[in-house]
């Protein structure tokens, strides 16, 4: 088994289609008639889930009728919500050939069919024609990556002049180690979280300028606090739309294990949004 086919192995639980649709419904929605806004709770697997992505997307200076490239799409929180606040067209594309088809019937079960698509791919190896995006984004996706200039140099073939990339990934901004299981991999071979400055270069030599750089460490520290208020205050149970429902039975050890190391200074989620001149 190579690299890609452990991480989609790692992300693809073929019973998490089944379990979702029945903590939704559970959770007293329509499943034949969803919201955004009513999946945002478990369809943005990223820290900060649904606020860090509104707040990268007021940076980005979207609009309808662009075309956007999500990068490692998941289960396609982010794709619906870019199409559904902003009115922009979205293709997503995962290694994970199971969230691609949650992603697709989440949309569907949406209404955002017409404006949003999924297919199962690999970012080292983008299937679209060059020039052919306005933007791309991709959220908590490059720790799965270890070739971040062969990641650079694909998206950037498949955007136009003056297009953007949006990054919120998190990153090395101190020495110790990582323990593992973290949401993102269960072991450290296919774990690759990077210092800022090599995504800067990776950037920078596939003809891409940087304009914005952001550390969201406080943010992040911020959204657990109130993450874990929040199940104090339901008496210490866990949601049925919580972290427990994509992570598993580990959730709670992948968790620990991320906060740990953002208050030690060792990761930090960081902002970094590129443009081609």
């Amino acid at each position: 088994m190579n690299i890609e086919q452990s991480i989609a192995a790692h992300y693809g639980d073929e019973t998490f289609g089944k379990r979702l649709l029945e903590a939704l419904s559970a959770s007293g929605l329509d499943i034949n008639r969803l919201s955004p806004d009513e999946l945002a709770p478990i369809d943005e697997f990223h820290i900060g889930g649904r606020l860090a992505t509104a707040e990268l997307a007021a940076q980005l200076g979207l609009r309808p009728g662009l075309k956007l490239l999500d990068v490692g799409s998941g289960i396609g929180g982010p794709a619906r919500y870019f199409a559904h606040a902003f009115g922009c067209e979205v293709i997503g594309i995962d290694l994970t050939e199971a969230f691609v088809r949650i992603a697709t019937d989440l949309t569907r079960r949406a209404s955002l069919s017409d404006r949003v698509k999924f297919q199962q791919g690999s970012a080292l190896d983008l299937p679209f024609e060059a020039a052919s995006f306005d933007g791309a984004t991709m959220l908590h996706v490059g720790m799965n990556i270890d070739d971040k200039p062969r990641l650079c140099r694909a998206v950037r073939k498949v955007l136009r002049p003056g297009a953007f990339f949006g990054i919120y990934d998190l990153m090395r901004t101190g020495p110790g180690d990582i323990e593992f299981p973290v949401p993102w991999s269960s072991r450290p071979e296919t774990s690759f979280v990077v210092e800022p400055s090599v995504y800067r270069a990776a950037l920078e030599a596939a003809g891409f300028t940087l304009s914005k750089e952001r550390n969201r460490r406080d943010f992040a520290l911020d959204f657990f606090r109130d993450m874990q208020a929040k199940a104090k205050a339901a008496g210490g149970g866990a949601s049925p739309l919580g972290p427990a429902l994509i992570m598993g039975p580990e959730f709670k050890d992948k968790l620990r294990h991320v906060v740990e190391a953002i208050e030690r200074g060792a990761i930090a989620p960081i902002e970094l949004i590129a443009r081609v001149p």
